[in-house]
């Protein structure tokens, strides 16, 4: 009997908005997946002693570091490291999400189910849908466990609405260009903005927009910044700008 590939939203950093439901699912699954950005992951290893040469990939990975708080049993879980880099060329992302796909189908059909575990919510711009949507047209069962998505997170943190009536939500990539994204009407949640930070600050700038910004939302070094000018060009991976009417 083939197993089950869940993909575990584990919300956006702090350990006590982990769901029951992910809880549970993390429990039942004999293994843990986990994305490792690392440049010297470069294919998908699967380690069922935990060997002590990947402990640096835990260390280094919040969402695993989030969860482990909250699931008892978790350090003794099986691994499977899957490289996710971040980086934008199509065909070798592509044939890196097969051969994670394919490493785990290969689990699957031992009978074993899998927990891919992600930050915020596995449905919005998470790396855990390059491989369950291969599966999903592979044949094998798979599932989305929901968590609570960062910038719901982040208003919640600045203890402000995202919407009311009919005002409209739009949740932009930062990292491939806001400009025409920031003349949307409604709220704008920039999310990842990254190495283009800058870029994003002076667009803000330029339409003349007030945005407020969570960095690192629900983790020891959180961060809120009140004003876009008070937002450092080198904000950390995990900033995500909050632009309302």
């Amino acid at each position: 009997m083939e197993g089950i590939f869940y993909g575990v939203g584990v919300g956006p950093g702090d350990p006590e908005l982990l769901t029951l439901k992910a809880v549970r699912i993390i429990q039942e699954c004999e293994v843990i997946a986990v994305a490792v950005s690392d440049k010297s992951a470069d294919r998908p290893v699967y380690d069922t002693v935990r060997r002590e040469e990947h402990g640096g990939y835990l260390k280094r990975c919040t969402a695993y570091q989030t969860a482990l708080p909250s699931v008892p049993g978790m350090e003794e879980k099986e691994m499977l490291y899957l490289p996710m880099p971040m980086i934008k060329e199509k065909e070798k992302l592509k044939k890196i999400h097969d051969e994670c796909a394919d490493a785990a189908g290969e689990i699957l059909a031992q009978g074993k189910k899998i927990a891919f575990i992600t930050l915020g919510d596995p449905s919005v711009y998470s790396t855990c849908l390059y491989v369950h949507k291969r599966l999903k047209r592979q044949g094998y069962r798979t599932c989305l466990v929901p968590g609570i998505p960062s910038f719901c997170a982040a208003a919640a943190r600045m203890d402000t609405g995202l919407a009311e009536n009919r005002e409209e939500i739009h949740i932009i990539p930062a990292s491939y260009g806001v400009e025409e994204s920031l003349g949307l009407p409604g709220t704008k949640v920039l999310m990842k903005a990254g190495k283009k930070m800058p870029a994003v600050k002076q667009a803000v700038k330029d339409r003349g927009l007030k945005a407020r910004m969570a960095e690192n939302c629900g983790m020891p070094d959180e961060r809120i910044y009140e004003d876009v000018e008070d937002i450092p060009d080198d904000a950390g991976y995990y900033s995500l700008m909050i632009i309302k009417e």
